[in-house]
C-alpha cells in the first residue's frame, strides 16, 4: 500500500486527479478504476473519484495484483489501418473483446496485440491492458489506438482527458429522427442496481455526444455520432434515453433488440482524429462500414 499526505499542489483537486498528479507514471483512466473498485481511501474511508481532497487528507493506494499475469500472445489476424513506432491503429472487427475480462481469457485484442508487437506495448495501464489507449465494446466495431511505448500512451491519454483526441461513429438507431441534428449532454454513471449497466445520474461524469443524420428509413435512422467525451457505452445510452436506441444492442433496446441484426449493436467506430504523440503531426484515419453492416443497409432499402 502507498500513502500519500496532501500538498497544496494537490488541494482541491477531485481525487482522481490529485493521485495523477502523485503518480504521473499511470494513466488517470487506470487510476479511476483503482478507485471504482475500492482500492482508494481518503483518511481511511472510501470515497468516489469526484471527491475533492484537502491539504494533509491521508491518500493510500493499493495496487492489486493483476488477475491475469499470464496472458498469451496468440496468432490472431489483426487490421492494421497504421503502424510506426510509437502507435498503431486498428480496425478492431465485431464480436472481439478488447482485453481479457471474466469469460473473455482469450482471443482477446491484447492476445492479438502481444503477438503481432511483442514487447513494444506501452505499460501504463498494467498487464491486462499493455498498450490500450481507449476501448470499444466488444460488439462495437472499428478504429482503435494502441500505443507502443509509455511516453506515447502519456500523451494520447492527455489527448482524451482534452477531448483533442475526436472518434466519429456510424449508428443505426429504431425510429424516425426529425433533427437533422442535435446534441445529448447527459451526465453517465454505472448503474447501481446493475454493474454491467450504465446509467443517467446527476452524480455521474460529464457526457456529452453530437448526432447527424444521414438516412432516415422506414423505422430506422443512420447517424453519425461524434463523442466529446468517452463514457463507458456513450452512445448506446445516450442514443436510448432520447427514444432511437442503437439497433441489436440487448442493453438499452429493450424487448425485441434483435429484430434487424442478431449479432450485437450496430455501432461501429469509423473515423478517428489525433495528433501524432512524438511528431506532433494531426492524423485522421478513416474506414468504410464493415460488410455487416452494409448488408443490413441494403435490407433496409
Amino acid at each position: 500500500m502507498n500513502k500519500y499526505l496532501v500538498s497544496i499542489k494537490e488541494n482541491g483537486h477531485r481525487l482522481d486527479k490529485a493521485l495523477a498528479l502523485l503518480n504521473p507514471d499511470k494513466s488517470r483512466s487506470y487510476l479511476t478504476r483503482l478507485i471504482d473498485d475500492g482500492n482508494v481511501l481518503v483518511n481511511g474511508k472510501v470515497v468516489n473519484a469526484s471527491f475533492k481532497v484537502k491539504v494533509n487528507d491521508e491518500i493510500s493506494l493499493t495496487i492489486p495484483e493483476d488477475k491475469m499475469t499470464n496472458i498469451q500472445s496468440e496468432d490472431i489476424p489483426l487490421d492494421v489501418v497504421y503502424e510506426d513506432n510509437d502507435i498503431l491503429i486498428i480496425n478492431k472487427p465485431q464480436g472481439m473483446v478488447v482485453h481479457p475480462a471474466n469469460g473473455h481469457h482469450t482471443g482477446t485484442l491484447v492476445n492479438a496485440i502481444l503477438n503481432y508487437c511483442g514487447n513494444t506495448l506501452s505499460s501504463i495501464n498494467g498487464i491486462i491492458r499493455p498498450g490500450i489507449v481507449h476501448r470499444i465494446d466488444k460488439d462495437t466495431s472499428g478504429l482503435i489506438c494502441v500505443a507502443k511505448n509509455d511516453q506515447a500512451h502519456q500523451v494520447l491519454s492527455e489527448q482524451l482527458k482534452t477531448h483533442s483526441m475526436s472518434r466519429e461513429y456510424y449508428a443505426l438507431v429504431k425510429g424516425a429522427i426529425k433533427e437533422n441534428s442535435g446534441t445529448i449532454d447527459m451526465p453517465i454513471a454505472r448503474a447501481k442496481a446493475n454493474r454491467l449497466r450504465m446509467e443517467i445520474s446527476k452524480e455521474g461524469k460529464p457526457a456529452i455526444t453530437h448526432f447527424t443524420v444521414v438516412k432516415r428509413y422506414q423505422d430506422t435512422t443512420l447517424v453519425k455520432c461524434k463523442l466529446v467525451t468517452g463514457r463507458t457505452h456513450q452512445i448506446r445510452l445516450h442514443m436510448s434515453q432520447i427514444g432511437h436506441p442503437v439497433e441489436g444492442d440487448p442493453l438499452y433496446y429493450g424487448k425485441f433488440y434483435n429484430r434487424i441484426y442478431k449479432n450485437g449493436q450496430l455501432l461501429t467506430a469509423y473515423k478517428l482524429n489525433l495528433i501524432h504523440p512524438i511528431t506532433n503531426k494531426e492524423m485522421t484515419f478513416e474506414i468504410e462500414l464493415p460488410e455487416y453492416f452494409k448488408t443490413v443497409l441494403n435490407q433496409l432499402e
